[in-house]
């Protein structure tokens, strides 16, 4: 092997161990990065000629070259924080993301999950890119179109009440009070519960429902509002609306529960607003047990149950996110509804994803195309929100691996510097 040979060795070492210094600055660099994913650097060794020339002869080598920077796919440390739109995957995949970077409008995948929601209402991160998801439709289930996430979809209209679900437990050994008087109904009832109402409107309305018992084992009931309320009514004077009767058996089940009309014509709302009350699932009537509703026991009269189905409209004050990436609008009217769900993309091989940069990745021919579904199907990984994946760069092993650098780096100088001083003799043999 020449001396000439052993420098231009010395140098390829010096390139691969130079190269392999920088992929343990760039995990050092990045290891507070979110998502960012730690790299390494494979070293190899080169021929001096081609191995079908080398005959019976041993093939010289040319020194090393660092061939390969790996990925290092290895799940990352998940931190707590309080926004509940940073979001981080427990598992495999990765974050679809759509916009421009560098230039180049596209689509990129990320396990950087700092979203915040923009002046659209969309689920974006630092850089601006898009959050990929599937919008829910009407009925709750999602769509099947990949998207932008829109999670403030604007106001949603009031629900005028059509139904009220009472649970009472009317005393049975309640005495019979005077014959009900619509003008002093507190006066002539024995119990009495209310429940807030919505018109058309989204205004809320009370309705207080009074029972008064008429006979043994039998109630009669008289829903009422104030006169305020409807239209042509006087304030402070109550108006009847619903009324009806409850029968119980014996052992005081709820045997039959009958209704009258009932309209409502709340001021400037929709007329004749239908409402129908229900306290449970009687015996006769019904064909149920009698108990799941109102009963009648010897205890104090008590609400056990009262509900409606109104609300007035409302906007999103909040949103959660479950581990499946399904997103839930919280909004200021008490109504929870699925706005849409988070894909999640997986691949075939995520050695091929080719570095974007700003924790991005975008697929190649060796990565294959993204498949992408639902968190927590088909392998994918679940969400975790309120929380983000920390950088998998260890700390520990990337300074033993600088040490080791460095000390390469240190031994293929010495190389060169060797085979300079015997190049020096060579020449100064002429003297």
């Amino acid at each position: 092997m020449s001396i000439l040979r052993s420098m231009q060795i010395g140098v390829a070492g010096l390139r691969a161990h130079s190269e392999a210094l920088g992929v343990a600055g760039d995990n050092i660099a990045n290891v507070n990065t979110v998502g960012f994913k730690a790299q390494r650097g494979t070293f190899q060794d080169q021929l001096g000629r081609s191995i079908a020339g080398a005959g019976s002869d041993p093939t010289p080598g040319a020194g090393s070259r660092l061939a390969h920077i790996e990925q290092m796919w290895t799940q990352g440390a998940l931190l707590t924080t309080d926004s509940p739109t940073d979001l981080a995957l427990s598992g495999d995949g990765f974050f679809i993301v759509d916009g421009t970077v560098g230039g180049t409008t596209g689509r990129y995948f990320s396990r950087a999950g700092q979203f915040h929601i923009d002046a659209d209402g969309q689920l974006v991160n630092p850089g601006g890119l898009r959050l990929q998801g599937y919008t829910a439709q009407p009925d709750g289930t999602m769509g099947s179109t990949l998207g932008n996430l829109t999670v403030t979809p604007g106001t949603i209209p009031a629900n005028p009440t059509t139904e009220i679900q009472a649970a009472v437990n009317l005393d049975s050994n309640a005495q019979q009070p005077a014959p009900f008087d619509p003008t002093d109904p507190a006066g002539t009832s024995n119990f009495s519960n209310t429940v807030t109402v919505y018109d058309s409107l989204g205004n809320g309305h009370e309705i207080t429902v009074y029972y008064a018992k008429n006979g043994p084992n039998s109630w009669e009931w008289h829903a009422m509002v104030d006169g305020g309320d409807l239209a042509g009514g006087t304030p402070g004077a109550p108006v009847e609306g619903a009324s009806g009767t409850l029968t119980f058996t014996t052992d005081g089940r709820l045997d039959t529960e009958s209704a009258g009309a009932s309209s409502w014509d709340f001021i400037d709302a929709a007329p004749g607003q239908v409402i129908t009350f229900d306290f449970g699932s009687s015996v006769t009537g019904d064909l149920g047990d009698g108990l799941d509703g109102s009963t009648q026991f010897a205890s104090p009269s008590t609400t056990t149950g009262l509900s409606q189905d109104g609300f007035a409209a409302g906007s999103v004050a909040g949103i959660s996110i479950g581990p499946d990436g399904r997103i839930t609008g919280i909004f200021n009217n008490g109504q929870q509804r699925a706005i849409g769900q988070v894909a999640v993309a997986s691949f075939g091989s995520v050695e091929g994803l080719a570095r974007g940069g700003q924790g991005l990745w975008h697929a190649t021919e060796e990565s294959g195309q993204a498949l992408v579904g639902a968190a927590e199907t088909g392998g994918r990984g679940s969400v975790v929100a309120g929380a983000l994946e920390q950088s998998n760069v260890d700390l520990g092993a990337e300074f033993v691996n600088l040490i080791s650098y460095q000390r390469g780096f240190q031994a293929n100088s010495r190389v060169i510097t060797t085979a300079d001083e015997m190049y020096g003799e060579l020449v100064n043999l002429k003297r």
